[in-house]
This record gives structure tokens, sequence and C-alpha cells, in this order.
């Protein structure tokens, strides 16, 4: 079945290249649109006689570096790549990381304002918050007075005293979200703004200190916490994290209540408090 479906995108993506687009000399005597299979496998640097075979669908080994060439001579874009691979049934090099964007799109911060009175914020692979909604900031006790390098659940995390009383787990809170942040360094070692924050968080804060000095790895995983508020008093709140596909390394965190008596909380909370500005 895969090699069928592999045959028939070859297939359809060959049709829709013109051989003016490579130097090629159309000529009168073209049947069908497109280029023919031997300009293909010309231009990829392959035998006709297997290039024949893959687009008849037989099931011959396929190569990285071959089906790169055929991805660039089709002009495959980068959902197509991937999509030849996959058809093909070999892995995808490994890509390169892309830089974290501090920017993300009208449509999700609305999204996350329209969550209230659920806390939900925007967040990149270092914890930085790129919006957040009245719920959220109420929550934390206000964020819209930071300046934007301390706009940071990590640096809240070790520098807020309030956040120590406020997450009644604090000790396993740090830990895993450490953890998360440590896998996310490895993976964009060229990028500055981690190692920033690493080394400001290293002079401000001891614990920082000792719990990063003991190398904590963790996957996200959801998780219940909780919270002692000042005000609200004890809630209990299911916590999850969504990748945004539009932006890779940008991740929507969203808060819920557990039971009826944590949601008349949060929203007896969001409703008695003064409206703090959004980020």
């Amino acid at each position: 079945m895969q090699r069928e479906l592999l045959a028939a995108f070859l297939k359809s993506r060959r049709g829709m290249l013109s051989p003016e687009q490579f130097g090629l000399n159309p000529g009168s005597r073209r049947r069908t649109p497109g280029l023919r299979r031997e300009e293909v496998a010309q231009l990829s640097g392959v035998s006709l006689t297997w290039y024949t075979w893959l687009e008849q669908g037989r099931d011959i080994r396929v190569s990285r570096q071959v089906l790169e060439a055929l991805a660039q001579t089709l002009k495959l874009t980068p959902a197509e790549r991937r999509h030849l691979f996959t058809l093909a049934e070999t892995a995808l090099p490994a890509e390169q990381p892309q830089p974290q964007s501090g920017t993300i799109s009208p449509t999700l911060r609305k999204l996350v304002e329209s969550l209230d009175p659920n806390p939900a914020h925007v967040t990149n692979d270092y914890w930085d918050l790129l919006a957040a909604n009245r719920a959220y900031a109420t929550l934390v006790g206000g964020l819209e007075h930071l300046p934007p390098q301390e706009r940071n659940s990590i640096w809240l995390l070790f520098t807020r005293p309030q956040m120590q009383s406020l997450l009644v787990d604090w000790q396993r809170e740090v830990r895993d979200i450490l953890g998360q942040f440590r896998i996310a360094v490895g993976k964009h070692p060229e990028d500055p703004r981690p190692q920033e924050l690493i080394d400001t968080l290293t002079k401000t804060s001891s614990q920082f200190r000792t719990l990063w000095s003991e190398h904590p790895v963790q996957a996200f995983r959801p998780t219940t916490k909780r919270f002692s508020h000042p005000t609200a008093g004890q809630l209990n709140l299911n916590y999850t994290k969504l990748d945004v596909a539009e932006s890779p390394g940008q991740h929507l965190v969203v808060f819920m209540p557990v039971t009826d008596t944590d949601e008349q909380a949060l929203t007896r909370l969001v409703t008695d408090s003064p409206e703090p500005p959004l980020l």
C-alpha cells in the first residue's frame, strides 16, 4: 500500500513541473504535461530503470540521499518532503531546531483570553511567558510590572517568594520544570537565551544553583497542581500543555478546575480581583 501511495505521489508532483523550470527544451511531442521520467531521473542523479520501478510501486530500497535528491528535483515543500519520507518508510534526517519566537498570533492570543476564568498562558521552550489571560495573571500575583526578561515561569519560581507558598508542591514543581528546561537547552545549543537565563538565575538563587547542578531531566507530564492562594484558598487545578502547530516551540498551557468547588473559587478570584493588564 505504501509503495502504491509513493508511486502516485511522485507521479503527481512530476506532472506539476514544466521543462522550462529546469532549462529543458519542452519540444512538441510531449503527450502529457510535466517532466518525463527520464528527466526526473537525470536531474536527481539516479538511473531511469530504478526511478521507473519506484513509480511502478515496486518494493525497492530507497536511501535518504536519493529521497533528498528527489525532493529537491520535484521542488517539494517541507510538508511534502516529510510526506515523501513517510511514504518511503525512511526516517527523516534530524531537522535543525528553529529559533524560539517571541511573537504569537492574534488568534492564539484571543484564544488565551477567552479561556477565562481558567488560567492559561503561552510559553516557549524556555518558559518565557509570551501571553497570559486575566485568570493566570491574577493567580500568580500579577505580571504586567515585570520587565520582559523576567516574564518567565522559571524566574518567577525562584525569585518571587510568594510562589513557594502559592504552590503547595513547590519542590516537585521546580524539579519538573527544570527537567523540561534542560531538555530544551540541549535542543537549542546555539540560542543565547537559555544560557542568559541560567547565568542570571545562578547568580540570583542558591536554590536554583543547587537543583540545576543535579542535572534533572523530565519529560512533560499532565498533573494536578495544588495552590494555596491568599484570597481564593485551596485550589486544585489539572494542568496540561498543548503544542502550537503554527509556531514550533510555542505551547499553550491551561489549568482546569478539578472539582465544582475549585471552579467556583476560580470564578470568584477572577471576578473579585482588579483586572490586570494582559501580556
